[in-house]
């Protein structure tokens, strides 16, 4: 016994020096409302060797126990000096002398939620942060226990407590919005006997599945204060499924969508799914689901039926849909390609109820004999020509709808020349235009057999251009000199029009036509300028006449003032106003021009130029050499007579 003794003695002496460390004592956690207070119980020891130094004294911190840190300092035992969000809230119930350290904190807010250490400060260098703390944590709401599943029909208990920590201020609890309960009993709680007091009150009803979702509220007040405090809950009640709707029975037409809409009331969310007989269409975890049916056929026709399950039970309910269709879409040949002179078959098929009509239709026109049968006709065309070639399409009918397909029939066929073929005269010389139709679409060359030349292309004495269009293709050339037209000096235009395809080829002699109206054009034109010519000539006399009375110079010599004596110019001033109100009557009868005058283009200056004599070189010449025969000369007029009886007229530059 008395080893036994000896062998423990060393353990005792261990656990008494433990204890006499340096420990301290504070609840870990600890709740308060919000404006409320809060007392933050504590107790601390140091070694029994420490002698305190001018008594013993405390600091409170916040968030953190290193004083090199520069924490937010609480309470300050020597001072009292403190952080100034603790500025005159907090006080220390404890006595320090008796190793009590509590602390009061008044009107906290949330910013005070967080970490609070003690320092025990005994003088000189025993000093000591303690690393316990006590977390505060504050409170806008009181709390509501409730339990992770409530069931319907099961009795449920909801508590709500509020913590008591505050020595000068008693909560007061009520349960709301309870009225709709049934047989609600309430059973308050005294205060809890422990480190961090609660006041509570527990409600115990009977729920039911219409109160899933419905709002309970426990409402806290302090007497004497308007300090009020609210929470609410939602309650989440579950159940097995209660109702499956879905919806009544209908019928619907073929090609048309239907929505079958399917709710289930449970709590939790059911999984839904939609059976088509016994097959399994679709299954989603909702309330409520639907099923999307699009372009109905007849296959569609049967019982739909949803079901939920929740895990707490299962409901099913089941619905029949009809189907009415129109024709479906007919069933035709692909599209061909064909011979001229060959015959081709179309056929068409279609169900529907009732027995579908069917029609051929080529580009929107009934065409062809049509061979009824039940389901489907055929459409026979022989020996075709290029203009069976199109879009050929089988309509269905009935009573319900129609529907329809369509197929191109391509004929080929070798190439033929179009009427609006042929060369007409223009005025940079003769343009021949080839027009055929063929399928593939045919080649045009031109061949000028005086010339032995082939023309498909462009180049420095040719003009070729071709384009083809859907089956037509159109070639144009442009023959710019007389010496294009032939050898033998005739006027005639010789060209030949070459078409081809990989089905034949034809040469074509172009008629020139039109020639008899450009040549009337061109003598017309040719009188009408040298009308213009002579009225202009007619003008310069006139002018030249009034400027000699007006200046009483009539014999000077015009050659003397031309800037450019290769070019005539005329003496006609371009003065509005004077030519608005003159009109000039010349009488050309049996004139006779030395050569024929080409009008200029001149700038913006007051006279107009005239140009150059056509076929003669540039040399200099002062008069306009004018013969008449039995012309008369106004009076006043400058005259100069030669022996040859030739008469000329002054011709004045400015």
């Amino acid at each position: 016994m008395k080893g036994l003794e000896l062998l423990l003695l060393p353990l005792l002496f261990i656990l008494k020096d433990v204890s006499a460390q340096w420990n301290v004592w504070m609840p870990r956690d600890i709740s308060a409302m919000t404006n409320s207070c809060v007392v933050i119980p504590c107790s601390f020891t140091y070694p029994p060797g420490v002698r305190p130094y001018r008594g013993v004294h405390g600091i409170w911190y916040f968030g953190q126990p290193f004083p090199q840190l520069f924490p937010p300092v609480v309470f300050k035992s020597r001072t009292d000096i403190v952080h100034e969000s603790y500025n005159g809230r907090t006080k220390l119930l404890g006595d320090l002398t008796q190793k009590n350290c509590t602390l009061l904190i008044k009107n906290v807010g949330a910013e005070h939620s967080g970490r609070y250490y003690f320092r025990a400060d005994l003088g000189g260098a025993n000093i000591y942060t303690y690393p316990d703390f006590t977390h505060l944590q504050v409170l806008d709401q009181p709390n509501i226990d409730v339990p992770e599943e409530i069931f319907s029909d099961q009795s449920l208990d909801l508590t709500c407590y509020v913590p008591d920590n505050c020595p000068d201020m008693i909560p007061e609890i009520h349960w709301m919005y309870t009225d709709y309960l049934p047989d609600p009993f309430f059973t308050p709680d005294g205060i809890a006997e422990s480190i961090s007091p609660v006041h509570s009150i527990t409600l115990t009803f009977t729920p039911r599945p219409m109160h899933n979702g419905q709002q309970l509220g426990c409402r806290v007040h302090y007497p004497n204060t308007t300090f009020v405090y609210e929470r609410l809950i939602s309650l989440d009640v579950k159940y097995a499924p209660r109702t499956v709707w879905v919806n009544v029975s209908q019928e619907q037409m073929e090609g048309s969508s239907v929505v079958l809409h399917c709710d289930v009331d449970s709590n939790p969310i059911p999984t839904i799914t939609w059976f088509f007989g016994n097959k399994e269409l679709t299954s989603v975890i909702a309330s409520n689901a639907s099923l999307f049916l699009e372009n109905l056929a007849p296959e569609d026709q049967g019982i739909y039926t949803c079901a939920g399950d929740n895990g707490i039970g299962i409901m099913n309910t089941s619905m029949y849909l009809a189907v009415n269709y129109p024709p479906r879409e007919p069933w035709i040949n692909e599209s061909i390609t064909v011979l001229e002179g060959s015959s081709f078959s179309l056929q068409c098929i279609s169900k529907a109820n009732p027995t579908p009509t069917l029609t051929w239709l080529k580009n929107g026109e009934l065409v062809g004999t049509i061979t009824a049968q039940e389901e489907g006709s055929t459409l026979e065309i022989h020996e075709i020509e290029p203009q069976a070639d199109g879009v050929y399409r089988c309509l269905a009918e009935n009573e319900h709808g129609r529907a329809s397909s369509s197929l191109n029939v391509t004929v080929e066929f070798a190439p033929v020349l179009l009427q609006d073929s042929k060369c007409t005269i223009v005025r940079e010389g003769v343009q021949c235009i080839c027009i055929a139709s063929g399928n593939p679409e045919p080649t045009i060359e031109f061949f000028l057999p005086d010339l032995n030349i082939t023309i498909n292309g462009s180049n420095n004495r040719f003009q070729f251009f071709a384009q083809s269009d859907h089956y037509t293709t159109t070639g144009i050339i442009k023959l710019r000199d007389k010496g294009e037209r032939g050898n033998n000096g005739d006027t005639a235009v010789h060209v030949h029009c070459s078409i081809s395809n990989i089905y034949g080829s034809d040469s074509f002699r172009l008629e020139l036509q039109q020639e008899k109206k450009y040549i009337m054009a061109v003598i017309v034109g040719t009188i009408g300028g040298v009308a213009v010519i002579a009225f202009i000539i007619a003008a310069v006399r006139y002018v030249g006449h009034n400027n000699k009375k007006e200046n009483g110079n009539p014999g000077q010599d015009v050659g003397s003032k031309l800037e450019n004596p290769a070019m005539f110019y005329s003496a006609v001033k371009k003065d509005k106003q004077s030519l608005r109100k003159k009109v000039l009557k010349t009488e050309l009868l049996g004139s006779k021009f030395n050569s024929i005058l080409e009008e200029g283009t001149g700038d913006d200056s007051d006279y107009q130029s005239v140009g150059p004599i056509g076929g003669m070189e540039r040399q200099e010449l002062n008069y306009a050499a004018i013969e008449f025969l039995h012309g008369r000369h106004r009076e006043g007029g400058f005259r100069r007579a030669d022996g040859d009886g030739s008469d000329y007229t002054e011709i004045k530059t400015k």
